[in-house]
């Protein structure tokens, strides 16, 4: 039996902070929105508990923050129980409190975090990293590349202990020189990746054949950025639809889209930790971070 990955996105799209660059930023979801979510999340969950077709990995990637909301919180409790369970992990602010953490199977439950500079003090912001540091928590941090945002990158990286990898994001429609991604490379040393769209027509691709993404409503797509579904995750459908696909589309420039992207080396780069953004054999800048290389120069 292959192991199948889920890239899981609901209804939900509010959040608790304010980005200037997010366009879901301090959005308030309508309770009947928020009840929708919660049983759509319910349901998958259970679909989870019961699936018997090999291992299986969760991403949630919510467009708002999932963690403030119970439901979340529990779901990720109780698929990091399951016995075929490889990995839950969540995008998230991780502006809630930890305690709930103490009940999960640390060894398959991962936050992927990203710092917002302007939304939360870094000083909390490090407090909390040393909470789930100290529960044990796996777990990678990252920023925007913000030019507004290296001054505080940096103090983030230096603060953070060694062993947790800062990541760089791109920000959307900014071209960087070389002088500037050298800025952001010094933190990040995968940076080149984010740096510019890949280019992806054509190229095969994990998506639709071990790697799906899930809405709320169970229609399965072979990513977040291709649209045409491949069936339903509630009535089987879509498993007549995994097979090696290429990429329709010219280019691909999120981290969740082309980490999964053949021709890239980033299997390696990410082995044992591609949902949560942790590099293979990670141990501190400077470090080599993979297998293989540490990514393209320009």
């Amino acid at each position: 039996m292959s192991a199948l990955t889920i890239l899981y996105r609901g209804p939900l799209s509010s959040c608790d902070y304010d980005c200037p660059y997010c366009p879901f930023a301090k959005r308030r979801d309508s309770p009947e929105l928020l009840r929708t979510d919660r049983a759509a999340l319910e349901r998958f969950t259970a679909w989870a508990a019961a699936y018997e077709h090999g291992p299986l990995s969760v991403l949630f990637t919510p467009w708002g923050e999932g963690l403030v909301r119970s439901w979340y919180r529990r779901a990720m409790v109780e698929l990091s129980r399951l016995p075929h369970l490889e990995r839950v992990a969540i995008q998230t602010n991780a502006s809630c409190r930890t305690g709930w953490l103490a009940e999960a199977d640390l060894s398959k439950l991962a936050l992927w975090v990203t710092y917002h500079p302007g939304q939360v003090t870094e000083q909390r912001f490090l407090a909390k990293c040393a909470e789930l540091a100290a529960l044990g928590v796996r777990f990678s941090v990252g920023v925007v590349g913000q030019p507004e945002h290296l001054a505080a990158a940096r103090r983030l990286r230096a603060a953070l202990p060694p062993s947790v990898y800062l990541w760089v994001n791109a920000a959307d429609g900014l071209t960087y020189t070389d002088a500037e991604a050298a800025e952001w490379t010094a933190l990040d040393p995968l940076f080149g990746y984010s740096r510019h769209p890949h280019r992806s027509a054509g190229l095969p691709c994990r998506t639709g054949e071990s790697v799906v993404s899930v809405d709320g409503d169970g229609t399965v797509r072979r990513c977040h950025f291709v649209r045409p579904p491949l069936g339903n995750l509630y009535d089987d459908s879509y498993r007549a639809q995994l097979r090696p696909r290429a990429c329709p589309l010219g280019e691909c420039d999120c981290h969740i889209g082309y980490v999964h992207l053949e021709p890239l080396p980033l299997y390696d780069v990410f082995a044992g930790g591609v949902l949560e953004r942790i590099p293979h054999g990670w141990s501190g800048p400077g470090a080599p971070v993979s297998r293989s290389s540490a990514g393209p120069a320009g």
